[in-house]
C-alpha cells in the first residue's frame, strides 16, 4: 500500500500544467514548487532542511507506517522524514549557509541592477507630459473622425467635362486601384511591382506632361471646386482652433499668430489629412463613399499633378512612419510654430516655442518609440517636404484665383488665408 502511494506521488504527469493544482508529495498540502528534487509545500521543505542539517534521527512511536496529512504532519517526524525521502527529496540539494547567503546576495544584486536600469530609462518630465496631453486633447477637439460635418459642404460633383489633368489622374488612379489579381498574370508583372513609384514612372513613360490644362479645357468649370473649397475652409477653421490650444501660441502678438497661420495652414492641413489617407488605394476616406477623395477628384478643383504627385508621395511616406498620435500632434505644432515664416516679427519667441516642442518630441521618441533612433530626423525631413508642397500649392492657387469664375467659388476664409501669402 505504501509503495503504491509512493509510486503515485513521484509520477505527476501534469506537474508543469498551470491549470493542474500542485500538491505536496509529503502531506498533500498546496505545493509551492520543487524543493530538493520533489514537489512539496513550504512546511515540508523547511522540515526536510532542518532534519538534514541537524542529522536528526527520529523514531516512530507507532508501527512505522503513519499516513502523513496536512493536519497530522507534526505528530510523527520519523514517518514524515521517511515520506520526504520516498518521494525523492535529496540532502545533496540543500545549500550550505554560505551558499544561501551568496544566493541571497546574487538575487539582491540583480534586483538592484534592474532598479538602476529602470531609473536610467528615458522618461518625460511632468511638464513635457502636460504639453503632449494638451496637444492630443486639442487635436481631438478639432478633428472629428466621424467627418459628420462634411455633409454640410456644397456637395461633391464628380461628373462633367474631363480636363487633361483629370484624365491623366484617372489613368494614374485606375492603375493604383487595380487588384493584384489583374496584374499577377500579365507578362510585365514579374518585372514591375505595382507600387506608387512604378505607377508614377509608368505614367511618365506615356509621354504625358503635368502642365496646367489649356484655357479650352478649363473654360467649362471645375466641378469639385465648390465642395473642396468648403472642405479646405472648414479645415482652416480647425487648424486655427488647434493653434490656439498650443501652449504659448496665444501669448504671441496677433500679427505673429496671423502670419504663422497664413503661411502654415496648408501644411498643417496636409499633415492632418494623413489620418484619413489609405495606403491601399491612395485616397482620403472621410466617411461614406461620397466623401472618399482620389487624385482625380482634386484635379477637378483646379490642381495639377505637379502638386498632387508629390502630395501623394508625401502622404505615403508619412503613413509608413507609423507615428503615434502624440508624435503626429507634436509634428503639427512644430510645423505651425516655424520662426522663419513670412511676416513673423518676434523670431526668437516663436523659435523658443518650437524648440521646446522639438525637445518634447525627441524625449517622447526616446521613451516610447523603441527603434525610433532615426525617426526624429525623418519627421523633420517631412517638414522640409511640406515647404515644397506649400510653394507649389501657392503657385497653383494664384493661377486659380486670377480667374473670376473660379475665385468666386472660394470662401472668404480661403481667400484671406491663401490670398496674401508671401513665398
Amino acid at each position: 500500500m505504501m509503495e503504491s502511494a509512493v509510486s503515485t506521488s513521484t509520477q505527476v504527469p501534469d506537474e508543469f500544467d498551470r491549470n493542474v493544482p500542485r500538491i505536496c508529495g509529503v502531506c498533500g498540502d498546496k505545493a509551492t514548487g520543487f524543493h530538493f528534487n520533489a514537489m512539496t509545500c513550504e512546511g515540508c521543505k523547511g522540515f526536510f532542511r532542518r532534519s538534514m542539517k541537524r542529522k536528526a534521527s527520529f523514531t516512530c512511536p507507532f508501527n512505522g507506517s503513519c499516513t502523513i496529512t496536512k493536519d497530522n504532519r507534526r505528530h510523527c517526524q520519523a514517518c514524515r522524514l521517511k515520506r520526504c525521502l520516498d518521494i525523492g527529496m535529496m540532502k545533496e540539494f540543500i545549500l550550505t549557509d554560505e551558499e544561501v547567503q551568496r544566493k541571497k546576495e546574487l538575487i539582491q544584486r540583480r534586483k538592484d541592477e534592474e532598479a538602476q536600469k529602470e531609473a536610467q530609462k528615458p522618461r518625460l518630465s511632468e511638464e513635457q507630459r502636460s504639453i503632449i496631453d494638451t496637444l492630443v486633447d486639442a487635436h481631438h477637439k478639432t478633428y472629428d473622425d466621424s467627418y459628420s460635418d462634411f455633409s454640410r459642404f456644397r456637395p461633391p460633383v464628380r461628373e462633367g467635362p474631363v480636363t487633361r489633368s483629370a484624365s491623366r489622374a484617372a489613368s494614374l488612379h485606375s492603375l493604383s486601384d487595380a487588384s493584384s489579381d489583374s496584374f499577377s498574370h500579365s507578362p510585365e508583372s514579374g518585372d514591375r511591382k505595382m507600387n506608387l513609384s512604378n505607377l508614377l514612372m509608368m505614367y511618365q513613360e506615356q509621354g504625358l506632361s503635368s502642365s496646367p490644362d489649356s484655357k479650352e479645357d478649363e473654360g467649362t468649370g471645375l466641378s469639385m471646386l465648390p465642395h473642396l473649397a468648403d472642405l479646405v475652409s472648414y479645415s482652416i477653421q480647425k487648424v486655427i482652433g488647434f493653434a490656439k490650444m498650443i501652449p504659448g501660441f496665444r501669448e504671441l502678438t496677433a500679427e505673429d499668430q496671423i502670419a504663422l497661420l497664413k503661411s502654415s495652414a496648408i501644411e498643417v492641413i496636409m499633415l492632418r489629412s494623413n489620418q484619413s489617407f489609405s495606403l491601399e488605394d491612395m485616397s482620403w476616406s472621410c466617411g461614406g463613399p461620397e466623401f472618399k477623395y482620389c487624385v482625380n477628384d482634386v484635379t477637378k478643383a483646379g490642381h495639377t499633378l505637379d502638386l498632387l504627385e508629390p502630395l501623394v508621395k508625401f502622404q505615403v511616406g508619412l503613413k509608413k512612419l507609423n507615428l503615434h498620435e502624440e508624435e503626429h500632434v507634436l509634428l503639427m505644432a512644430i510645423c505651425l510654430l516655424s520662426p522663419d515664416r513670412p511676416g513673423v516679427q518676434d523670431h526668437e519667441r516663436v523659435e523658443a516655442l518650437q524648440d521646446r516642442l522639438s525637445e518634447v518630441l525627441q524625449a517622447y521618441i526616446r521613451a516610447h518609440h523603441p527603434g525610433g533612433r532615426l525617426l526624429y530626423a525623418k519627421m523633420i525631413q517631412k517638414l522640409a517636404d511640406l515647404r515644397s508642397l506649400n510653394e507649389e500649392h501657392s503657385k497653383q492657387y494664384r493661377s486659380l484665383s486670377f480667374q473670376p469664375e473660379h475665385s468666386m467659388q472660394l470662401t472668404p476664409l480661403v481667400l484671406e488665408v491663401f490670398g496674401g501669402q508671401v513665398t
